[in-house]
């Protein structure tokens, strides 16, 4: 017999008791406050046939030891009698759990898609089974979204490595290979192990602000967003893209790393995913209790229906203009784990005539509201 049987019968048990010892009480109850001051009562016999209006006699009563007999009798009879019902009133209770624990042990072995889906009457129990379910719901998004995630991850990871070991084995497979010619295959192996650096670092970023934050610091995303801005020009010239700011001072808390990865995220997807003369604005504004950080890029036109995709790890609407190379999908998806860890809003929206408009906003302060 299994442990949450032995658990399960022990829970039967003691309720069957408790109902039992209140059926078994009322019982008593009803003997002491009716049955006893029957023993004070005289039954009342008429004698012969008398005329209207006589007088009648009274014959005796019942008497205290009939009484007696009959109550323990009486009391006897209800022990089996209330523990019977206790079990069974018990057992009636008990059954929504049962199933609760019959199928979350399935659901634990593996089976996610198995639901409790418990239905009348709606009491305490039948809502903790709605709750459960809601929550196996998100447990399989969540696993569903994690086993998708590993599997592109590894497929990311896996091209780099073997385009490098093609690379090596020609190489090496080449006996008349000169100085020129190695030394150009070692200068693409370290690109390719750049490109691969670059992605597992991407991972760690994403895995880290899915994680939440633990530190809490005050700062100006001006601030911040300046000195991205600062590394980001040179890039944003040779792609001829026009950079323009419009910075004020936005005070929020959180992660520093974690907002600069997020605003340097925002601003790269900007570049990468624009026109040779389009542009890119940034700007920082306080308003009210939040402060608000923006990217406007121009570029192609995505359809509305498409944005949401574009926040999941490995999507991409359309090659990069620099051939894949730099970009791993993974810019926004990083962008939206740092803003749900911050407790943020992000709101995004295609331009007309393309690109996007990204706003996240903060809470304004040193004191963001946390859970």
């Amino acid at each position: 017999m299994t442990t949450q049987k032995l658990a399960r019968r022990s829970l039967q048990t003691r309720l069957a008791f408790a109902y039992a010892a209140g059926i078994y009480t009322a019982g008593v109850l009803v003997l002491v406050f009716v049955a006893v001051p029957l023993a004070n009562i005289n039954a009342t016999t008429p004698q012969g046939h008398p005329a209207s209006g006589a007088i009648t006699e009274t014959g005796p009563g019942i008497g205290l030891p009939q009484l007696l007999t009959g109550s323990a009798v009486a009391l006897v009879l209800l022990i089996p009698i209330a523990l019977a019902l206790g079990w069974f009133v018990a057992g009636r209770f008990l059954r929504p759990l049962r199933a609760i624990t019959a199928t979350a042990q399935i659901i634990s072995a593996g089976d996610l898609h198995r639901r409790l889906a418990l239905g009348e009457p709606t009491d305490e129990l039948t809502e903790l089974g709605h709750t459960l379910d809601d929550l196996f719901a998100r447990l399989q998004a969540s696993f569903d979204a994690q086993r998708h995630f590993v599997a592109n991850a590894s497929h990311e990871l896996r091209t780099p490595l073997a385009g490098l070991r093609t690379l090596l084995e020609v190489a090496l497979a080449d006996p008349d290979a000169d100085t020129g010619t190695l030394r150009s295959a070692c200068q693409e192996a370290l690109a390719l192990g750049g490109h691969q650096e670059r992605l597992v670092q991407a991972l760690l970023t994403l895995a880290t602000s899915e994680r939440g934050v633990t530190r809490w610091d005050t700062l100006d995303l001006a601030h911040v967003a300046e000195g991205v801005l600062a590394s980001r020009r040179d890039r944003a010239t040779r792609e001829g893209i026009d950079l323009a700011e419009h910075l004020t001072p936005a005070v929020t808390a959180g992660d520093p790393r974690l907002i600069e990865s997020l605003i340097a995220n925002l601003i790269d997807n900007a570049i990468r995913h624009n026109r040779p003369d389009g542009q890119v604005k940034i700007t920082t504004q306080t308003s009210g209790t939040q402060v608000a950080f923006t990217v406007t890029n121009s570029g192609p036109v995505i359809p509305d229906n498409q944005i949401q995709r574009l926040f999941h790890p490995f999507q991409k609407l359309a090659p990069d203009r620099h051939g894949g190379r730099d970009g791993y999908g993974l810019g926004l998806a990083i962008v939206h784990a740092v803003t749900q860890a911050h407790h943020a809003t992000l709101t995004t929206s295609a331009r007309p005539e393309g690109g996007l408009s990204i706003t996240v906003r903060f809470a304004h302060g040193s004191h963001p509201n946390r859970p």
